[in-house]
């Protein structure tokens, strides 16, 4: 008696956790039923902004609303949540995020410890300057020049500086790129290196109209992919099938001219997707 009422207690709690496997339970990380979690930047123009009354905008945030309808989620089912470029990997690995949307270079290092979809934008390092810097930027000689440089911490822009075009800069890293903005407008730095797609997002903001240029240098390339958890290769598999259809259907390049169009900022045409487990 006492061993056939265990075994049902037993075979009773098995459907159970079947069924809130099936259903989509708490162990699917970045989800919770029939909502979502997707990272993004918060305060990227162009890119991934959050506006003073609440809303999110940029190409990213489009990006990610249409993969994550290609998921079955609709928009008022995204939690959208800030991922800053030094917090990525843990916000993946940690499970806070489904999968993160934001500027998010494809290198082997972060490969280490995530997975990537993608690539969904190519973009290149450049300088952000004054507008009536009249100086001279040129690749080679970055590194002969006593510069005073801003960039991201965590970001693959700031590794670059250090690591190839001016080991000998003095380079400051902050949390987000606002800050190094207010540095160069205040002749604190001399220029704001990243990609040139997030410095002609900033440059073409109302408030910044005038005041600031690209240098124009091809510094890198830089493979924007969706960072997602590693060796969860059905959704890795699912989000590069949502964004080849994004750039089939012409959604792709309705959303790029949307954004990067009134920035004047020349970008490339989509880039084929390749990234696999």
């Amino acid at each position: 008696m006492t061993l056939r009422k265990s075994g049902l207690v037993a075979a009773t709690a098995l459907v159970l956790s079947l069924t809130a496997t099936a259903c989509g339970g708490g162990g699917d990380s970045g989800s919770d039923g029939d909502k979502i979690t997707i990272g993004i930047k918060f305060d990227q123009p162009g890119l991934g902004l959050k506006t003073q009354d609440g809303e999110y905008t940029g190409f990213d945030v489009d990006v990610a609303k249409y993969v994550a309808k290609e998921l079955g989620y609709e928009e008022k089912d995204i939690t959208w949540k800030e991922a800053p470029s030094a917090e990525r990997e843990n916000m993946i690995s940690n499970g806070d995020v489904k999968f993160i949307v934001a500027t998010y270079s494809i290198t082997d290092e972060r490969k280490e410890r995530v997975d990537f979809a993608g690539p969904y934008f190519l973009a290149h390092q450049d300088f952000l300057v004054r507008a009536d810097d009249d100086s001279t930027w040129n690749k080679d000689e970055l590194n002969t020049k006593e510069l005073k440089l801003c960039s991201v911490t965590g970001s693959t822009s700031a590794q670059n500086v250090k690591n190839k075009f001016a080991p000998k800069a003095d380079l400051q890293e902050y949390g987000g790129y606002s800050e190094c903005l207010t540095g160069l407008e205040n002749k604190a730095v001399d220029a704001l290196t990243t990609d040139d797609s997030i410095l002609a997002g900033y440059a073409a903001q109302k408030e910044h109209q005038g005041k600031f240029k690209l240098a124009g240098l091809s510094l890198s390339d830089e493979s924007y992919g969706i960072g997602l958890k590693k060796g969860d290769t059905e959704l890795q598999q699912q989000i590069n099938d949502a964004l080849t259809k994004m750039v089939e259907d012409g959604s792709w390049e309705k959303a790029a001219d949307k954004h990067f169009g009134p920035a004047n900022y020349d970008y490339e045409s989509a880039p084929e997707i390749t990234e696999k487990s």
